[in-house]
Order: structure tokens, then sequence, then C-alpha cells
């Protein structure tokens, strides 16, 4: 990640991710937690990186967000992945995961890196 980040090629990151990095990340409960300020500092290093975008949403978030939702029959815990995934082509970005629950969103462009 450290080389993605201070690539030349702009990387987007959802303030959900970024929040969901500190919950999972430091949670204790899990392997390889670490401390809030352990955590925090790696993220400020991440939004110091030149290339480093957070993505908000803009005027067309809400009917992209729909589509989304409906087409994509996103309820429960997979209305977080449809934001992400309006966030995305909203930006006209490809979205990096090993999730598969994002292959039910149409017009995401999606890769997983672990393939």
């Amino acid at each position: 990640m450290e080389e993605l980040f201070s690539g030349p090629a702009p990387v987007g990151l959802p303030w959900q991710t970024i929040a969901a990095f500190l919950r999972i990340g430091t949670n204790s409960r899990l392997a390889g937690s670490r401390p809030v300020t352990e955590a925090v500092h790696e993220i400020e290093d991440w939004l110091k990186q030149p290339s480093v975008r957070v993505l908000v949403p803009g005027d067309d978030h809400w009917p992209i967000l729909r589509r989304m939702v409906v087409e994509g029959q996103a309820s429960g815990p997979l209305v977080s992945d449809a934001e992400i995934a309006a966030l995305t082509i909203e930006y006209g970005g490809v979205l990096y995961t090993a999730d598969r629950d994002f292959s039910r969103f149409p017009g995401l462009r999606w890769k997983n890196p672990l393939e």
C-alpha cells in the first residue's frame, strides 16, 4: 500500500473506508490490531501523500447511490458497500477489493487485487 499511496496515480479514499480501517485495525480482539495513536498516524501519513484524495459525495451522488441500492438489491450492511460503489462511479474510478459482493453493483468497475 505504501508503494501505491506514494506513486503518481491518484488514489481515492472514502471517509467510510478510513473509518473502517480505524474500526478494524484497532479492534483488540483481532490479530494484528494496533493502538489508536498508531492507526491515526498511519492515516495521517496516507493523507499527506500528493496522490491521495478523500472522496466526498457530490451533486450526482444520490441518483447513483439510489441506483446502486435498488438495482444492486443492497439492504442492511450492503448499503455501506453501495455507498462506496456510488462514490467510485461518481469519481470515475476503479475499486480494488477482494469482496465479491461488489459484483452486484451495475456500472461499477472493480478488480480483486489478490487475483
